[in-house]
């Protein structure tokens, strides 16, 4: 058996705790800025219903493979990785990383890592300096965030910029103009250039437009439309994504709306679900291979900023219980487990978190709560589960299908999108709005067509400028049904309507005929 080998090392960062958790807890990002390559990942469903992974990768001339163990943390405080390899120098890896406040407001971050070496190479590999890199590119890595969390970059991690030659910097140039010469620029249209060349991987494999509206602080209609309008003029692709609603992991994705499925099977939580166009079929949107091309893969299939909203993930063995430190927001949460099983849905209106059992029932909330700051969890069953505390409230960046395609610069460029005849879909409650000129036809006889139909245009802007501002859009123009004389050929329409949703949860059905005219917007105006 190898012997394992062990290496910490720690690093005091200026910075609060949970900024720097934010940055080298997304083990993506992090491990795209250290040069690690993309590997890919195969999923092998066991007997029991839960899922392992294994991987395999190259490191220049060296060929790697591993089963990847789910990572485990607590939000904030700790985080621990394994892999067990079957190819390669090493028999197996693992890294534990803490976080700590210390007196001053800043961070404590303790790195450690322990490998077993596989022969007389793996043994080399460890000697000649494999954890003195590591400890390198880990205070490079640091460095960045150091820079980041004082608010003089954008990201955490920096990206070497991508230098198009002649001919791909004419195709960018021209759909920046393009962009910037319809209504949905906004201004950006450079700036999202700018970013698809220098943005690491991991941000351009599903660009979310409300995430862009956060991190370059803009309107989220602002990005929305950009993204939307960058579609037509051939700088992005678009893609809807088939959300899985325990793990948020994109398990089906189709280029086109009428292709999105009915529902879908998650082979990583073992279940099967619904399609819902309020909550789990997300548009994101991708670079164009011409623009710039994006490799398969993943950098990081588990890590604790993967899944923000999992609070913490924990594998206990049979029969085991452990207390964590936790303190989380009030709100609504889920106790589950990453395997198949049961869930429990509860309200935390603060105090002290409940301790979660899972025992052969299911998973329950224990009796009694646990202490201040803590959180007991129980693996009362007969085999080893991973434990999983989460938020609820987890789709904040994520842009709906009924929000994307309700929005007036969607119904603008994207009119031929449909759902298939006779598709039942689920949509949130909606508000429906209809106006109307008073008086139109008197109006058309008085002052004659021509001026007539400059007051109607002028009418017809500016409540449509209203609803967009408010994030609805134009369902339906109509002439004017009622009147004796029926308005002139030329006259522009008189009537139109507009919906947006309010902030309820309710849902109905829509049955889609032909095209997405029936569907609602999800927002609704701050007023």
């Amino acid at each position: 058996m190898s012997t394992l080998v062990h290496h910490s090392f720690e690093r005091r960062f200026q910075a609060p705790r949970l900024k720097v958790w934010q940055a080298l807890a997304d083990t993506a990002r992090y491990n795209e800025s250290v040069g690690l390559p993309k590997h890919d990942i195969r999923e092998q469903q066991q007997a029991d219903g839960s899922v392992r992974f294994f991987a395999t990768a190259k490191i220049g001339p060296v060929a790697l493979a591993w089963e990847e163990i789910p990572q485990e943390w607590v939000h904030g405080r700790w985080f621990r990785h394994l892999r067990l390899f079957s190819k390669g120098p090493l028999k197996s890896l693992r890294a534990i990383v803490q976080f700590e406040d210390t007196e001053t407001g800043g961070t404590l971050c303790r790195y450690a890592l322990e490998a077993a070496p596989n022969g007389l190479f793996g043994r080399a590999v460890l000697k000649l300096g494999f954890f003195k890199a590591a400890e390198r590119d880990f205070n490079t890595a640091a460095d960045q965030v150091e820079v980041w969390a004082r608010g003089e970059r954008l990201t955490a991690f920096e990206s070497k910029p991508i230098i198009p030659d002649e001919q791909r910097q004419t195709r960018i140039n021209n759909a920046v103009v393009r962009i910037e010469a319809s209504r949905y620029g906004h201004g950006l249209a450079q700036r999202l250039a700018d970013w698809l060349l220098s943005a690491q991987e991991i941000d351009l494999t599903r660009i979310r437009p409300l995430y862009l509206s956060r991190l370059w602080e803009v309107p989220e209609r602002h990005t929305v439309e950009l993204c939307l309008e960058a579609v037509k003029d051939g700088l992005l692709e678009s893609r809807w994504d088939l959300l899985c609603p325990r793990c948020r992991g994109a398990k089906l994705s189709t280029s086109a709306l009428d292709e999105v499925p009915s529902g879908a099977h998650c082979p990583s939580c073992n279940i099967a679900y619904d399609r819902d166009f309020s909550n789990n079929i997300e548009l994101t949107f991708q670079p164009t291979p011409s623009i710039r091309p994006l490799v398969d893969g993943e950098f990081c299939l588990f890590g604790p900023m993967t899944t923000p909203h999992i609070q913490a993930q924990i594998s206990l063995d049979a029969g085991a219980a452990e207390e964590i430190d936790l303190s989380p927001t009030p709100g609504p949460y889920r106790a589950r487990t990453l395997e198949p099983g049961g869930e429990h849905h509860f309200e935390f209106p603060g105090g002290d978190f409940p301790g979660v059992v899972l025992d052969p029932e299911g998973m329950q909330l224990a009796s009694a709560p646990s202490e201040p700051g803590r959180v007991r969890l129980e693996n009362q069953t007969d085999r080893r589960r991973t434990l999983i505390i989460e938020s609820r409230d987890w789709a904040s960046d994520a842009l709906t299908a009924h929000r994307a395609t309700t929005t007036q610069a969607f119904r603008d460029l994207f009119s031929d999108a449909v759902l298939k005849a006779g598709d039942e879909v689920s949509i949130a409650q909606v508000t429906l709005m209809f106006t109307d000129l008073k008086g139109s036809t008197a109006l058309y006889e008085h002052v004659g067509d021509a001026p007539a139909y400059g007051l109607v245009r002028e009418h017809f802007e500016f409540l449509a400028s209203l609803v967009r501002d408010h994030d609805g859009s134009v369902v339906k123009t109509i002439g004017d049904a009622h009147s004796p004389t029926p308005p002139t050929a030329c006259a522009a329409p008189l009537r139109f309507s507009m919906i947006w949703a309010p902030s309820t949860r309710r849902t109905k059905r829509c049955r889609s005929r032909s095209r997405l005219g029936c569907m609602p917007a999800l927002r609704s105006p701050s007023r």
